[in-house]
């Protein structure tokens, strides 16, 4: 098994973008079109975004994948991509989504209102709404206990 993740090693991608299920993410895509220029076959890429929900999440280190879902003229799209992907450029998370589930694939069967997720709030804090003063940041909050009791 070591030999293996040695192999995969130099193909997995340094930065992995942070994403749960249920969230909103705009994934660019690398698209290689072929163009004639003058009677000459040139090959140029460009970046393509697919924004959708992310319905799942799969597989572990280099076969790690993600489900993207949405709708286009009425009808539901589903793209899987690979994370440790060359041909995936960016996966930016617009909002994130309130889940209780590991899968969506209950969306498959829903349309309009009842598709949509709830938004997550998160807290400017920092750690979450426990642990700091109204108005400070966490770590605000503790320098000011600190020098108070001294």
């Amino acid at each position: 098994m070591r030999k293996l993740s040695e192999v995969e090693a130099p193909y997995l991608k340094s930065e992995v973008p942070t994403f749960a299920v249920g969230d909103t993410v705009d994934v660019g895509v690398v698209i290689t079109e072929t163009v004639e220029k003058k009677g000459k076959l040139e090959e140029k890429e460009r970046v393509q975004v697919f924004s959708g929900v992310v319905i799942a999440k799969n597989g572990a280190g280099i076969s790690e994948s993600f489900t993207v879902r949405r709708i286009v003229a009425g009808e539901g799209v589903e793209r899987v991509f690979p994370i440790h992907s060359p041909k995936v450029a960016s996966v930016d998370v617009v909002r994130s989504g309130v889940v209780r589930r590991a899968k969506l694939y209950y969306l498959r069967d829903r349309s309009g209102k009842s598709a949509r997720l709830r938004e997550r709030i998160v807290p400017r804090g920092g750690k979450g709404a426990k642990g700091g003063k109204k108005g400070r940041g966490a770590g605000e909050a503790e320098a000011a206990e600190a020098g108070a009791a001294e």
